[in-house]
Order: C-alpha cells, then structure tokens, then sequence
C-alpha cells in the first residue's frame, strides 16, 4: 500500500505553532510536493510522521495502523533527511549493507547502478563526501531502500544541474516501474513541478492547499499584451500579480476563461498561458491561500 492518514496533528513549540490542527490523506503510489517557505513546518510534519518528533495533538495512520499503538509500520517509510546522521567513518558501500540490516527489500544491484551514474565513489568514507556528494549518497540509499513511501527533505542539496536532472529522471523512472508514494519537499518549485501529481502547501503551521496540480492550476491563467491593453481587462477581475517590461505588461488571474473572458482578450489582443507553480506558490504563501 503506501498511505498516510494525518488527523488534527498540532506541534507547538512554547506559544509557537510548528503546525496547527493538520489534516491530509496521502494516496498510495502519488508523487507530491510538500512545499512551503523556510520555517513553515514542512521538516516538523516529516519528522512527526517518522516518529522524530512527539506530536501534541493528533493521530497518524500509516496503512490503517496507528504511529502510536505500532511503531513497525514506519519499516514501510525511508526518510531521506536534509541533516546527515549516518556513522561518519562509514563507507558508502558499508552504508548499503547497514541500510539492508533493517530495510530487507533493499536492491544493492539498483544502489550499485546508481552509484555509476552518479559517479559516488562507494570506498569512499561519508566523512570525505562533498556537500553534492553527501546528498548523493543519501538519494540512491532512499530510492534503492525498497520501501512503500520515500520522503525526501531537500534531496538535491548541493547537487550540480546535471546531477538534479538525472535524480529527477532516476525517480521518475523508479516510480514507473515500482509504483509507491513519493513525498518531495523541496524550495526548487520550478524543477519538480511536472514530477509532482499532487501539491501539498503548509504556510506557517497550516495546511493552505491540498490538490492536484492539475486542478489547482486550471483555476488561474496568465495574460500578456499592451500595458494599457492590460490595465483594462484586470479591472474587475481577481489579479494577483502584473510583471512589467518596457510597454507590455502580464498579470496572472484567478478564474476560469469563459466566452466573455475570450471576446475580451481577442479585442485586447492578449495573449493568454498557463501559470507556472512556483509563481502561484509565491502568491498563496504571501497571502494565506485564494480568496
């Protein structure tokens, strides 16, 4: 299976809330995105469903078993973290065997084929890792581990554009060919934005969005053209955002396209897009979701 059930979970660190009544149902075999801005309680969610962190309020269900009452339930999960905690004077190819001491379906042939085209040296000490490198290491341990659900906080830290593009085809490909549910909490929108099935967005402590991407996208569009073109079809409508350059403007609108809307931007001249994710991101983080 592969799924997370999330009920009234609250962590509050004195007055503080990390995270505020979150409610989810992570599907099996989906990829989301769990995204959100520097202290918004994305690593505290993670961390609470591995048992890292005690929650105060809340229950979590993995596969219909509860966190609190079977601790054996999180052998389906792997978490890749964004600190480094393995035994520094380990080996990489030492790291592998220790991994497949407690995660028996992991796949040392898939860690070793990674391992190649990454260009890890396995003989290496995790302590002689670069930055990339260390990240590296900790990817092809998640993804080679077997496990029903792999999160990933941060995964491409420090990692060079090659190495993130062939993370993202690796994964895809390992998602293709073993389903299982995937969590990527990750600040680079832009890159896992067509990887991802399902957007969930925490705003500090709190669930603002929980949707497909696909669904969450359609509800908004971009227009370009003119700058005065512009300034008359924003006018009564939900605009969230106008960029412009030189004497062309475009704006990004929340709404669906209706008859109406077509004859006006055929009038105007307006060229009509999709919205990228991470510019809605921007927008629902700055102001707590769509009104």
């Amino acid at each position: 299976m592969g799924t997370i059930k999330i009920s009234d979970v609250s962590k509050k660190y004195g007055d503080y809330f990390a995270l505020d009544n979150i409610t989810l149902n992570i599907e099996e075999n989906k990829i989301y995105g769990l995204l959100g801005r520097n202290g918004a309680g994305k690593t505290t969610l993670l961390n609470i469903i591995n048992n890292r962190i005690f929650l105060d309020k809340g229950t979590i269900f993995i596969d219909d078993k509860s966190l609190h009452d079977d601790k054996s339930c999180l052998g389906k999960i792997y978490f890749m973290e964004e600190q480094d905690l393995y035994p520094q004077s380990m080996k990489v190819k030492e790291l592998f065997n220790w991994t497949k001491e407690f995660y028996s379906n992991f796949n040392m042939k898939y860690a070793l084929e990674l391992s190649k085209k990454f260009e890890l040296n396995i003989n290496k000490k995790i302590k002689e890792l670069s930055t990339g490198y260390s990240s590296i290491c900790k990817i092809i341990n998640t993804m080679a581990s077997g496990a029903e659900i792999l999160m990933f906080d941060e995964p491409v830290l420090g990692l060079d554009a090659n190495h993130r593009e062939l993370f993202y085809k690796e994964l895809m490909e390992n998602y293709i060919e073993n389903p299982k549910t995937i969590i990527l909490s990750t600040h680079i929108i832009e890159e896992v934005s067509q990887l991802i099935e399902r957007v969930i967005i925490i705003n500090d402590g709190k669930l603002i969005k929980d949707e497909s991407v696909e669904d969450l996208l359609a509800g908004c569009y971009n227009v370009s053209g003119l700058n005065k073109n512009i300034d008359d079809y924003i006018q009564n409508k939900h605009c969230i955002s106008v960029d412009e350059m030189a004497n062309f403007k475009s704006a990004v609108i929340i709404g669906e396209i209706g008859d109406l809307e077509k004859n006006e931007q055929k009038k105007l001249d307006l060229e009509v897009s999709n919205v990228e994710l991470q510019k809605l991101f921007i927008y629902l983080t700055n102001n707590g979701g769509i009104k």
